[in-house]
């Protein structure tokens, strides 16, 4: 029923524009035109420089015939170019799939024909992916990227040189915010929990608003130096190629991280922020002293992808690092959730304070919800720290839903929230903490893999009856992926040949990197009891939700 506050006052093309972050880019090179917005090696771009390039690359798309809504996907290092591609595909109205470059080809050769990926955007190092993928996808044009090598764009029949493709678009490309914003800005593959990929769909008003909170939950300043140690290719760097252009920000590229490295950057071009891994956090951490020489102001830093240990969190403190702690999926753009910090949490000793600070938290700023809900009920479970239940999410800051697969999208948002398959806890002062990660995914530096992928793999072998992949504790990775066999009777083989063998179909880092030979635990109905897997490798996670699996 309409009320007098509706007539009249209906939506109108003054009052109501769709939400995209790409107009961050175009507000940066308003505003701060002649400020530095990149930094690689020699290269020193300024915002409104920054601009024309990516109308420039979003012209080319539209030229070369990518349609808006099509695909085009990136293969690239955390590059100049990785953040051009951010604003210039969704300014082209396409859709952004950034692949992770760890992968193997196999799995992104499924990526470039699931998404239908009309483009190719690659740095020259994946040159032998780039060839493998003309020669399978004869119509998926090559844009060939220059950095550490020269761009062989003779070997791909139709490939363009990046440089010269950007050539070829217009500077002043008349750009449109979306019709909706809703419309699709990426899509980004995850392990999921199955072996086969899922495609996450996210749309601009989502990237927008998380964009945002990046900044709400680190009161991230004007013109921010961000260094690139997370990949880009990640739930899009956690939308940090968004955030720091609505900052104006510096983005500081970084192909490859070295600790030693970032250390130099942070001092040589006054970074404040970053963001990273356990393992990047831990490798910081335990660098050489000498390295921080010179290295006077506060570095802001996020970390996700497991929880830090309290003796990491300890030490970044220790060494100047002021360190927030994040939770998230790529279902949810990356960080979703934030362990906020509490000034009466100064009192308390160095221990209990990083005790506290290793938890998932709570919401972000634009973020409906976050909670931990009986899966079977959907009630919330008590918030005394004991009761078990599984962490959803709820708002804006959550996926379109899996490209091409409407049942796995109506599982996942089953009673009106996103089920992250991750068990944790409210503890009394109502805050999140996980207890267990959803069984079958492995977080290793930050990196999800899936124990289904590997034991499909293990099982292919002709000695293999049985196999289980758990996730086993490791000092440098947070977590690797152990293997449990059972051989078929009269069956001989080690250990070193079985991921020999793996190493045919997995990406290095998916490797088990253990395993155990032996008959493996079951139920009476031939269940693998994986929880008695866990407590063998000493994992934290030895508990199994009852009905859950």
């Amino acid at each position: 029923m309409k009320h007098m506050f509706d007539e009249g006052l209906e939506r109108r093309e003054a009052n109501h524009v769709s939400l995209t972050p790409v107009d961050f880019v175009a507000r940066a090179a308003e505003v701060y035109g002649d400020r530095l917005a990149i930094v690689y090696g020699d290269v020193r771009r300024t915002w409104q420089e920054t601009y024309e390039r990516v109308k420039r690359l979003a012209s080319a798309i539209e030229r070369a015939g990518v349609t808006r809504g099509e695909t085009v996907a990136v293969l690239l290092p955390n590059i100049p170019e990785m953040v051009e591609a951010h604003y210039g595909v969704p300014m082209s109205g396409a859709v952004l799939n950034t692949l992770n470059s760890r992968l193997d080809t196999s799995s992104m050769l499924f990526m470039l024909r699931h998404g239908e990926a009309k483009a190719l955007i690659v740095d020259s190092e994946f040159g032998d992916l780039a060839h493998r993928a003309s020669l399978e996808l004869p119509e998926l044009k090559i844009i060939s990227v220059s950095d550490v090598a020269q761009a062989e764009v003779h070997r791909f029949p139709g490939a363009i040189d990046y440089e010269a493709f950007l050539a070829s678009g217009d500077p002043q490309f008349a750009w449109t915010t979306p019709p909706d914003e809703w419309d699709a800005i990426a899509l980004n593959y995850t392990s999921g929990t199955t072996g086969d990929p899922k495609g996450v769909v996210y749309h601009h008003r989502g990237a927008y608003l998380n964009a945002v909170s990046n900044i709400l939950e680190w009161d991230m300043p004007k013109h921010a130096v961000y260094l690139w140690t997370l990949p880009m290719f990640h739930c899009n760097g956690w939308c940090f190629p968004w955030t720091v252009a609505a900052r104006a920000g510096v983005n500081v590229c970084l192909r490859k991280f070295d600790a030693k490295t970032v250390y130099d950057l942070i001092r040589e071009e006054g970074v404040t922020h970053y963001c990273g891994a356990p393992i990047v956090q831990s490798a910081l951490a335990n660098a050489p002293a000498e390295w921080r020489e010179g290295i006077a102001h506060r570095v802001s830093t996020m970390v996700a992808g497991a929880a830090p240990s309290p003796t990491v969190i300890a030490r970044m403190k220790e060494i100047g690092f002021d360190l927030t702690h994040v939770y998230g999926l790529t279902e949810v753009y990356g960080p979703a959730s934030v362990c906020a910090r509490q000034d009466r949490w100064d009192a308390l000793s160095d221990d209990e304070r990083a005790r506290l600070n290793a938890r998932q938290g709570v919401r972000y700023h634009l973020q409906r919800a976050v909670s931990v809900l009986n899966p079977a009920t959907l009630e919330t479970v008590a918030n005394d720290g004991e009761s078990l239940g599984e962490i959803m999410f709820r708002g804006n800051i959550c996926m379109k839903g899996y490209l091409k697969n409407e049942r796995a999208t109506a599982e996942a948002f089953r009673g009106g929230w996103f089920h992250t398959g991750d068990l944790g806890v409210i503890t009394p002062d109502g805050y999140i903490r996980i207890k267990d990660r959803s069984k079958d995914i492995i977080i290793s530096g930050g990196e999800n893999i899936s124990s289904i992928e590997i034991e499909d793999t293990l099982y292919r072998h002709p000695a293999v009856e049985v196999a289980a992949v758990v996730a086993m504790p490791d000092e440098k990775w947070g977590e690797v992926p152990c293997a449990f066999v059972q051989l078929k009777e009269g069956a001989h083989v080690d250990a070193e040949e079985l991921i020999t063998h793996c190493r045919l179909f997995l990406a290095s880092f998916k490797l088990p990197k253990a395993i155990r030979f032996g008959k493996l635990p079951t139920t009476s109905t031939g269940k693998i009891q994986k929880f008695e897997l866990r407590a063998m490798v000493g994992s934290d996670r030895a508990i199994d939700l009852p009905g859950n699996g």
